[in-house]
């Protein structure tokens, strides 16, 4: 059962490079933009371009940022190693669906099942944290029965 916690990896990898080749094209076609600005007889209009554009630059910069931090948790996920605890790498099934303690990448679909990636830090995830199959908690007043975890 290891080969789906390996595609789902394999799947918020993806989710993950999409992020970055997205950001870095938002940024190269702002600096681009930036870049091509030319100095008007409208005078400020020039500077207001070229500021907005370096803006827009920044912005991008900063989203670059996140999903390079969500590659480098992700790098630090061996998802062959089996867990018997809710953990980092854990993929628990439960009552209330599938989830792959991971990053936050949403819902993925492996062999025609959902499961849900989520990063440790989300409600549902620290909710479960260090619970073993069979342990039940109450989550936004709702119990949840972990049945399994690899």
């Amino acid at each position: 059962m290891s080969s789906i916690k390996t595609q789902l990896h394999a799947l918020c990898a993806a989710f993950v490079g999409q992020r970055i080749e997205a950001a870095q094209a938002a940024m190269l076609t702002a600096q681009e933009s930036a870049n091509s600005e030319t100095k008007s007889s409208a005078g400020d209009k020039y500077e207001t371009g070229r500021a907005m554009a370096q803006e827009e630059r920044n912005r991008n910069a900063v989203q670059l940022q996140q999903a390079l931090q969500l590659q480098g948790e992700l790098a630090r996920i061996n998802p062959d190693l089996s867990c018997d605890a809710v953990r980092s790498g854990a993929l628990a099934t439960t009552n209330l669906g599938r989830f792959f303690i991971s990053i936050s990448a949403g819902k993925l679909t492996v062999e025609g099942q959902d499961y849900f990636a989520v990063s440790a830090a989300a409600p549902m995830a620290a909710a479960l944290s260090g619970k073993r199959a069979g342990e039940s908690v109450l989550f936004n007043g709702k119990p949840v029965r972990i049945e399994q975890i690899q």
